[in-house]
């Protein structure tokens, strides 16, 4: 059976077998060269912005999560509590 096959499909060639078939189009180098282009444009882009982020994020804002870890900030409400201990009801 697929001795018939591999021989019922070399006796019919494939219609497409011009002088053009299988070249590619300039349309298609076209495509290819805007899709590279937009490609380097990303991450030259991508680059610039990370060069602005700083080297470490963890000196810029200790004073919040010390206050929540101390106690000294309900960190549901993020008020200070009460002088009785008690966290105060949110404004």
């Amino acid at each position: 059976m697929v001795a018939g096959a591999v021989g019922l499909l070399a006796d019919n060639p494939p219609r497409d077998t011009g002088p053009d078939f299988g070249k590619a189009s300039p349309v298609g180098l076209v495509i290819v060269v805007l899709l590279l282009i937009g490609a380097f444009l990303l991450v030259w882009s991508m680059n610039r912005h990370l060069r602005k982020l700083p080297g470490s994020f963890e000196g810029d804002n200790p004073e919040p999560d010390k206050a929540v870890d101390e106690g000294t900030v309900d960190p549901k409400a993020g008020t200070p509590p009460d002088s009785d201990g008690s966290p105060r009801e949110p404004d």
